[in-house]
């Protein structure tokens, strides 16, 4: 007979989260730790809250395909700026097609 003591550590699962509840957060650590700018995660906390991932994933990826970077965090800050812009041109052009069609 064993010990339920023993058979729980048997089965101890990494509890390396263990202060993340959200999926958000999980991601935006995980981007932090990428980019190599943990100092920063709670920056990276509140892009992933209100920012479309679509526009995370792309800056991301960017950053991921540039080898010679000397900071990772400023350049994806820096292409995650250039994309809201874009995104934003092209939001405003595509109502301003709708007002002209009225």
């Amino acid at each position: 007979m064993q010990k339920i003591g023993d058979i729980v550590n048997k089965y101890k699962i990494e509890d390396r989260d263990k202060y993340v509840s959200r999926e958000f957060q999980k991601y935006a650590y995980d981007l932090a730790v990428e980019l190599g700018d943990l100092p920063h995660k709670s920056l990276y906390m509140r892009l992933a809250k209100v920012t479309p991932r679509i526009l995370l994933e792309k800056a991301r990826t960017f950053v991921k395909d540039a080898t010679n970077a000397n900071s990772k965090g400023r350049l994806f800050m820096w292409k995650l700026k250039q994309l809201k812009e874009e995104s934003k041109k092209a939001e405003a052009a595509k109502n301003n097609k709708a007002v002209e069609e009225r």
